[in-house]
């Protein structure tokens, strides 16, 4: 990968994928996009990756799309007015399906200012975990958008209409302790100990049971949109899977014998 604005490296079977644009509090270009999407589709294709870190380089997360690049070279439709809805279709929808897709978690480490569609990528992983300075804006109505990169699919499922709504009217910061408090997001650690949190968290999960954590993103995931019926069928059929699987003998095995599993991921 020949990439500019992001920061890939693999550390003891989890990538850490990293926003490199610090002097901009990590703003979000199209380039970076495409970057972004390029090291998860390398990470979900390493068979020696089993977890995943998104994290910001510097002193913020990503304070969202940078407005200036897109004033530089604006998007137009064919009536030549400025054309938003191409961007989001075109490289921020995709990403969003990809993170939700990735059989592999991914844990964000949230580290300063998470805005607009930084925030909303911080939300997408299947973990959250924030320096207690950090903080969650949804910044899109100052500037007379909505929020967008899935904002108003996650929050009101996550915090309820009310928060959500609260949250995307009115533009104001979310500290991450409130955040945590709310539900939003897993946990908030001290700054020093974030990235030491989260890389001892996505090796916990790297040593783990890969199918299983596979089939429960999986089922976790759809229980948004199933009614109770259909999430009971998915968990028989991904249970079997897993009651299929190496990692389940091993694991049945270590529990027997009161020792700790060495899961393969098959």
């Amino acid at each position: 990968m020949d990439l500019k604005n992001i920061l890939y490296r693999i550390e003891q079977g989890v990538a850490v994928i990293s926003f490199n644009r610090p002097k901009a509090l990590n703003a979000m270009t199209l380039e970076l996009m495409e970057e972004l999407g390029q090291a998860f589709d390398a990470a979900a294709a390493d068979s020696a990756v089993r977890a995943i870190v998104l994290t910001g380089e510097g002193r913020g997360f990503s304070t969202g799309a940078d407005l200036a690049a897109t004033s530089d070279k604006p998007p137009l439709d064919l009536q030549g007015r400025l054309d938003l809805g191409f961007v989001l279709d075109r490289y921020y929808n995709p990403l969003i399906l990809k993170m939700r897709e990735l059989p592999k978690p991914i844990i964000s480490a949230v580290n300063g200012v998470a805005a607009g569609a930084g925030a909303n990528l911080a939300l997408m992983a299947d973990l959250t975990v924030a320096a207690r300075s950090a903080s969650f804006l949804q910044a899109f109505v100052n500037v007379g958008l909505i929020p967008d990169a899935g904002g108003t699919w996650i929050l009101p499922r996550a915090i309820g209409p009310q928060r959500a709504m609260g949250l995307a009217l009115m533009g104001e910061k979310l500290s991450a302790e409130q955040a945590k408090e709310w539900g939003l997001i897993w946990s908030v650690v001290d700054d020093e100990q974030l990235m030491p949190a989260v890389m001892g968290m996505a090796r916990r999960l790297a040593e783990g049971p890969a199918v299983a954590i596979e089939r429960i993103k999986r089922a976790i995931h759809a229980a948004a949109e199933n009614e109770l019926d259909k999430q009971l069928d998915l968990e028989s059929d991904l249970q079997r899977d897993c009651g299929q699987s190496q990692d389940f003998m091993e694991g049945a095995m270590a529990f027997v014998q009161k020792r700790k599993p060495n899961f393969k991921g098959r």
